[in-house]
């Protein structure tokens, strides 16, 4: 912290952070102490369990993410902050799901990716903080480093993590982004709720019985390896075929915990113009979507979270749900005309997907 600031009113700045905070257009704004031990050890015990499966990045980090310090020397303080991303009016995931013909796209991915307009705004807060402060460290992140952003939200108390390993709020649901900005100043920390988070799931086991693979395999223990969101986006290479006829057509990411869980029907949409849905993803067919070429991919995935990708891995994800949709001829006919793709692992999920049609590949 900068000495130069000794009769600092460090409540007074507590106050206003989380006013700019709002300000900047951040739904929710606090502050928490940068102690993780108790998450740290559960954060072992699941790597242990190799419920990260390839994810190896989580594994070389270990204990890093538990420990805000190694991000960024001196740190005292996390201002966490969150951000509603669903659009208004959407339609309702079942919809999308119950038509197997249509490209179900998480809900967080249908516009633009949120990472710089977050990270623009965290970047903004720390320069109103240094007008009152002056010169203090800080680091923004969002998904930009290793760090456990949901435990450090519950302890700035906007929200708990509930049984499916997802942040929740009484008043927002789950479907928002998470933020963080690290810093040197002793900042007051925000008081989470006194309740234990297993009273705001009670017992309502709603999450574990939706999950399409089984991956949430206890309360508060989810197995990567068999999610569908980690197999569409995280997974690189062939997806297990006992998994692929579970994932019907989800193509990227899966919101079936959020979208049963109670507490979202006080989810609050969006007013965020970058986070509409873009270039129709949020009614395509998967006919559409895999008859894009490369250019395509790249054009309408522009400044989206999809891009990260790749084509290979999208249309992977597409033959998978092709595979699961209703027999038809554009959905071969689809399939065929990328039979011939230079890379292995699009022709075997091509190849899956056409026997599951009744063709030969």
């Amino acid at each position: 912290m900068n000495d130069a600031q000794p009769t600092l009113d460090l409540h007074s700045l507590a106050r206003d952070i989380k006013h700019w905070g709002e300000e900047l257009g951040f739904d929710r704004v606090g502050i928490a102490k940068p102690d993780l031990a108790v998450d740290e050890a559960r954060l072992l015990q699941w790597l242990r369990r190799g419920f990260h499966g390839d994810m190896t990045y989580m594994a070389r980090h270990g204990v890093k993410r538990a420990r805000p310090q190694r991000l960024l020397a001196g740190t005292l303080r996390i201002i966490s902050v969150r951000l509603n991303y669903r659009p208004p009016g959407i339609e309702p995931d079942a919809q999308v799901l119950q038509d197997a013909r249509r490209a179900f796209i998480a809900r967080y991915a249908l516009g633009r990716d949120y990472h710089k307009l977050m990270r623009k705004r965290l970047q903004q807060l720390a320069r109103r903080i240094e007008t009152i402060a002056g010169p203090f460290g800080y680091r923004a992140l969002v998904d930009s480093a290793p760090v456990l952003e949901k435990a450090l939200a519950r302890d700035a108390g906007l929200g708990w993590i509930g049984k499916h390993t997802l942040l929740m709020s009484r008043d927002a649901g789950s479907y928002f982004f998470l933020g963080e900005l690290l810093t040197d100043l002793p900042l007051p920390s925000s008081a989470p709720s006194s309740a234990p988070s297993s009273e705001h799931c009670g017992s309502c086991r709603a999450c574990l019985k939706v999950c399409p693979t089984g991956a949430i395999v206890g309360p508060y223990q989810l197995d990567a390896r068999r999610c569908i969101s980690y197999l569409t986006i995280e997974h690189q290479g062939s997806i297990p075929e006992s998994l692929r006829p579970l994932i019907g057509n989800r193509v990227f990411g899966c919101d079936d915990c959020q979208a049963v869980c109670p507490w979202n029907k006080f989810a609050r949409p969006t007013d965020e113009a970058d986070f509409q849905p873009r270039h129709g993803l949020d009614t395509a067919t998967l006919t559409t979507l895999m008859r894009w070429e490369e250019a395509e991919f790249l054009e309408h995935t522009a400044g989206s979270a999809i891009r990260r990708l790749g084509y290979v891995r999208w249309l992977r994800n597409l033959a998978v749900a092709l595979g699961n949709a209703p027999r038809d001829e554009a959905a071969i006919s689809a399939l065929h005309a990328r039979s011939q793709h230079p890379s292995a692992l699009v022709r075997e999920h091509i190849a899956w997907a056409l026997a599951r049609q009744g063709e030969k590949p």
